[in-house]
């Protein structure tokens, strides 16, 4: 277990206290129980994933902790995310998790699970912690249940996470590759609890789509139009949900061609393409990944719509290839044949054979999703890349084409162009089914769905 850091009970503008107000902040508070009904999301499926993690470590210690606060600047701490095995075995998804740690306990055939957790501050015998302490007191950052609330919550035996540093050593999720790499093929195969919870992430980030439209002539008229995008989507996440699952691409013309576009700081022109890559994450923390390339004057040119159905054309090759049996690898190389001879049909390739498409592709056409963005990227390769698909499966197509301003193999008219259509679907016993199909994918329909919210 890795040494966790000393707590910071003091900030920069802190008074000092003296008896007597010390001694008047400890008396005269009111009971504030939590309702006595209350459960975690999914409770009633975290045990049975513990029991599945239990059956691949059999007596052995297991730690996986929900992972530290970090410093943004001096005294100020990023917001607080629990890593995802952790929310994943706990249900455990709050901004209140720092610092604890779920301790899989061998005990006779099996492990009994026990949260090590940081309870409510005490407000009785001294204690300060409630109205002095900046990183975890309840008026500076909010409740956290105390020891008996935390166990009704969960399930789960809870203990003060002070008593972690008398604990044997054990496997670490945080530093044991073989661990975090089980904890991660062990979330490959969604249950309908995580189905539902994705297909609540989509239908929240269509929504946010539909505010992006909206907001187009103002973000027109903005020098950064592309940050008020951004924005407009951010509040959806935030009002919705957790917040974004990742952060936010709002790329304008030539911005498209750079894949991880997040500064998102140049101004939107109506002549060219706006590429939307965006999620909300619910607040169980499972996120959708959704991208659509949008005309900005709510028309397609005809260069912006030949690159365009291109692309669609090799999405859904990629969707067509999606059924259980089929090698993971399979619909990226159904989608990236599409863009090969479609390159070659325009001039820009000799041929469709080989890898040189790859100069307009630059990556791979998809990948698992769920709790992480990029899902499941710990386990093998044998179980994920190199695996075949099945009923439970949750993953994003999303070929593109990056036609960068400065390529000189390409004609003009094409440079600066990047498309990526990217939807969200989960495997079925039969095939696929799109999780994201409330969003249009073809021309005439993009076209109409924007003309109609602008309208509007």
């Amino acid at each position: 277990m890795a040494e966790r850091p000393a707590r910071l009970n003091t900030g920069s503008h802190d008074l000092p206290v003296g008896l007597e107000l010390a001694a008047f902040m400890t008396t005269d508070w009111a009971p504030t129980p939590l309702p006595g009904d209350l459960r975690v999301p999914g409770y009633e499926v975290m045990a049975g994933r513990r029991a599945r993690l239990s059956a691949r470590f059999p007596g052995e210690r297991l730690l996986v902790p929900a992972g530290e606060l970090k410093v943004r600047s001096n005294d100020c701490d990023h917001r607080f995310r629990p890593h995802s095995a952790y929310a994943w075995l706990t249900g455990l998804t709050g901004e209140d998790q720092p610092g604890h740690v779920l301790v899989m306990e061998p005990s006779g055939s099996g492990h009994e699970a026990v949260l090590y957790v940081r309870p409510r501050s005490p407000r009785a015998d001294g204690g300060d912690e409630f109205y002095r302490d900046r990183r975890y007191g309840e008026f500076w950052v909010g409740r956290r249940p105390d020891l008996a609330e935390a166990e009704r919550l969960t399930g789960v035996r809870c203990l003060h996470v002070d008593d972690l540093d008398a604990l044997p050593p054990g496997r670490d999720a945080s530093s044991d590759a073989e661990l975090a790499q089980v904890l991660s093929e062990l979330r490959l195969v969604k249950d309908a609890w995580e189905v539902a919870q994705l297909q609540l992430a989509v239908d929240h980030t269509t929504t946010g789509f539909e505010d992006v439209v909206r907001s187009l002539p103002r973000a027109l008229a903005h020098p950064r139009g592309e940050r008020v995008l951004e924005g407009v989507f951010g509040l959806r996440a935030r009002a919705e949900g957790n917040g974004t699952g990742y952060e936010t691409i709002a790329a304008s013309g030539a911005h498209a061609c750079v894949l991880h576009w997040i500064r998102n700081d140049g101004r939107l022109d109506p002549r060219e393409l706006l590429l939307l890559d965006a999620g909300v994450e619910t607040e169980t923390l499972y996120t959708s990944d959704i991208t659509r390339t949008l005309p900005l004057s709510g028309r397609f040119s005809p260069v912006q719509r030949q690159v365009y159905e291109l692309v669609l054309a090799a999405q859904e090759a990629g969707i067509a290839a999606l059924r259980p049996g089929a090698a993971y690898r399979d619909f990226h190389r159904a989608a990236m044949q599409v863009i090969a001879e479609g390159l070659a049909d325009w001039g820009v390739l000799k041929s469709a054979s080989g890898e040189l498409h790859r100069r307009y592709t630059l990556c791979g056409s998809g990948h698992m999703l769920g709790l992480d963005v990029h899902d499941c990227a710990k386990a093998r390769a044998e179980t994920y890349l190199d695996g075949v698909l099945e009923p439970g499966h949750v993953l994003t197509v999303e070929p593109g084409l990056y036609l960068q301003p400065d390529d000189e193999t390409l004609p003009p008219e094409l440079r600066g162009i990047g498309v990526r259509i990217e939807d969200d679907l989960v495997i079925t016993d039969t095939g696929a089914h799109l999780l994201s199909g409330a969003l249009p994918r073809s021309v005439d329909g993009v076209e109409e769905w924007m003309g109609n919210l602008l309208e509007g």
